[in-house]
Formats: structure tokens, sequence, C-alpha cells
């Protein structure tokens, strides 16, 4: 990734990746931990040193002291550091934390998973989204319906038909 990048095309590469990860019949937890396994794994794949639970430079809530953690923070040789953090729900707290990070110099995104709705956060936090859904407790991961398969351009048998009277592709 080019150090001029804002963000948007890492975003973009690591939305490409997660829509590779599937899973079945996790706990919420063992969920969570996939995707942050994933992540990582993006990361490290990019040639980038990756941290797991890194220092926040966002405090703790009071009457707690120090700093938050992000879950996986990267750093890259041609660009700004990365933190990203992973959640299923839509908290105030971890947009206010991803501010505070891009806001430090790191391009800061946020993937969020689960059945959605995912709205949009404040820019300059980036969003990315791994879908599942919820089945007896237990978490999926959606996929998008696979491409309608292209058909062979044969003729049905039956009455003949025009090419130009076919309803699909030849």
């Amino acid at each position: 990734m080019s150090g001029a990048d804002d963000g948007t095309e890492t975003a973009r590469s690591l939305t490409e990746w997660l829509d590779q990860l599937a899973f079945a019949d996790l706990a919420e937890g063992e969920a969570a931990t996939r995707i942050a396994d994933s992540v990582q794994r993006w990361a490290q794949w990019q040639g980038w040193r990756v941290y797991r639970r890194a220092p926040s430079v966002f405090p703790l809530p009071p009457p707690l002291k120090g700093s938050s953690v992000i879950d996986v923070a990267c750093a890259r040789p041609d660009g700004p550091p990365l933190a990203i953090e992973i959640d299923r729900t839509d908290r105030q707290r971890t947009v206010d934390k991803l501010l505070a990070e891009a806001a430090a110099g790191r391009v800061a995104i946020w993937v969020r998973w689960g059945t959605g709705p995912f709205p949009p956060p404040p820019l300059p936090v980036h969003l990315v989204v791994r879908e599942a859904t919820r089945r007896s407790g237990r978490w999926h991961t959606v996929s998008a319906a696979p491409p309608a398969p292209r058909h062979s351009g044969a003729v049905p048998s039956g009455d003949a038909v025009h090419a130009e009277e076919l309803p699909w592709e030849l």
C-alpha cells in the first residue's frame, strides 16, 4: 500500500480479504477471535508488523486508569500505522477511540460483523463489514449469492427460438 493511501484502499483490501473468511457454528467470542485472526493474517501477508491488543491513545473510562487497547494494530514501513477495532455491536466508545487514533496519525478501521445494519462511522474512520447470522445462539458467515451461471447458448428443445428472443446472454 502506498503511503499516500488515506485508508480507503487499505479498508477495501481488508474487505476483500474478509469476504473470503467463512465460519459456522461458533460462539460469539469464537467468531470475534476468528475475525481478528484473519485480520492478523491479512496484515502479515502485507508484510506488516502486527500487534494484538496494542495500547491505544484513548483513556479507559473512569474509575479505571490507563489506556484502552486496540484489537489489532499494524506498523507499516510505507504508510501510517493502522488501528483496527473489531465489534459486533454499535458502540460510541469504539467510534471515539478510533477518532482519537486517527487524530494521532493512525489509519482507523472499524471491522463490524454480525447482522447489521452497519451505519457508517464518521470520517476519517473506515468501515469494513463481515456479515454473519446467528442461528440457535451460534454464528455463521453470510456469503453473497453466487453469480448466475453463464448459459451455454444451447437452444432449449421444443419450439424453435431465435437467439435474440433468449432471456440470457449467449
